[in-house]
């Protein structure tokens, strides 16, 4: 699906972002800062002029078995989120989901990752577990025509669906990502996207981990890491 892209609001949504996002990171710190940027985000999705053509609604899980990569601030804020929220019973088997998805997963090149159907840990009865602190990449992510995401699930090997997206909630999303990003990195941090799976299942129980990451250093396997490349910005 071909777009236009309206380079006012996206410049609009980049300048706002990437003012309170780098203010807020210097006096808040960066997972505070993180977490009212996903308020935000979510502010600026519902507010879009075509919101009220997505067909996402709650019960709705097609998606949920995609597989998606992450930037650890977000792994980080899942874990914290979990660790508060979740009951010692889904605990153990989002832990135990996360474990074997991450084995499944790992031994996947991209594109046989992309052509795997795989639950995601947190759907839980049809509906999402996280969803105050889902990842960018769920939140990004709204069809139009819920039959293009389940053609999507039951044809996995098929590379050439393309699904129905609304315009606008794409270009504000994805600005508002970059912008925050922009201003992660110029702060030190590092923004690689790692598998969810695989990184989750790295992070738990490392402390030191998240100790390296807050100290602005790259913990994690860079042969995982990708550096993903900001459309709405400028490097």
């Amino acid at each position: 699906m071909e777009i236009t892209i309206d380079f006012a609001t996206t410049r609009k949504i980049v300048a706002e972002e990437l003012t309170q996002a780098r203010d807020d990171i210097a006096t808040l710190g960066l997972p505070e800062a993180y977490r009212r940027s996903q308020q935000r985000h979510d502010q600026r999705l519902a507010a879009a002029s075509d919101a009220s053509t997505l067909a996402c609604k709650a019960g709705c899980s097609w998606c949920c078995h995609f597989t998606i990569d992450v930037r650890p601030i977000e792994a980080f804020r899942i874990l914290d989120f979990v660790e508060k929220e979740f009951s010692p019973a889904e605990k153990t088997r989002v832990r135990n989901e996360i474990q074997a998805n991450g084995t499944l997963l790992s031994s996947l090149n991209d594109v046989e990752r992309m052509q795997q159907n795989v639950k995601c840990p947190f759907l839980s009865e049809g509906c999402c577990t996280l969803y105050e602190a889902r990842p960018q990449t769920c939140r990004n992510y709204h069809a139009t025509n819920v039959a293009g995401c389940r053609q999507s699930f039951e044809e996995p090997d098929n590379l050439d669906i393309d699904p129905e997206f609304a315009p606008m909630v794409f270009q504000i999303g994805g600005a508002h990502v970059d912008a925050f990003s922009k201003a992660m990195r110029e702060a030190g941090y590092d923004i690689a996207a790692y598998e969810l799976n695989g990184l989750l299942a790295t992070l738990m129980d490392r402390d030191d981990l998240r100790r390296a990451f807050e100290a602005k250093g790259r913990p994690f396997d860079a042969t995982q890491g990708m550096d993903v490349p900001m459309e709405f910005v400028d490097d």
